[in-house]
């Protein structure tokens, strides 16, 4: 993912956290805060010790991450988000985890799918 589309000072996770709203599923926790002046979204991955270790850990960003790269043609060009993973996720597959997270990135109204696709 590019630079520019990274989340990662402390006080921009904690305006979202404070200002923004949070939509939720079995999976995932979605915090977003809408940013009219922005010209592109800004995303903030974070995955607890409660769900496995550091290779377990990093192994579900990486994953988040990809899935957000390959959507963001659909994504909302005018917000910070951030995902939080919750204990489930650790024992799903690429596939189940990418339509959890399609499902409460819709629920949000961040995701839209563009005509042609």
């Amino acid at each position: 993912m590019h630079k520019q589309h990274r989340l990662a000072k402390r006080e921009d996770f904690n305006k979202v956290f404070r200002f923004g709203k949070s939509v939720a599923n079995q999976q995932f926790v979605l915090y977003h805060l809408t940013k009219p002046e922005h010209e592109f979204f800004r995303l903030g991955v974070s995955v607890s010790k409660k769900i496995g270790n550091a290779v377990v850990r990093n192994r579900l960003r990486r994953v988040m991450k990809e899935i957000v790269r390959l959507h963001k043609d659909g994504i909302t060009l005018t917000a910070d988000f951030i995902l939080i993973a919750r204990k489930p996720i650790a024992v799903m597959d690429y596939e189940q985890i990418e339509s959890c997270m399609m499902h409460v990135l819709k629920k949000a109204n961040l995701y839209k799918k563009r005509k042609g696709c």
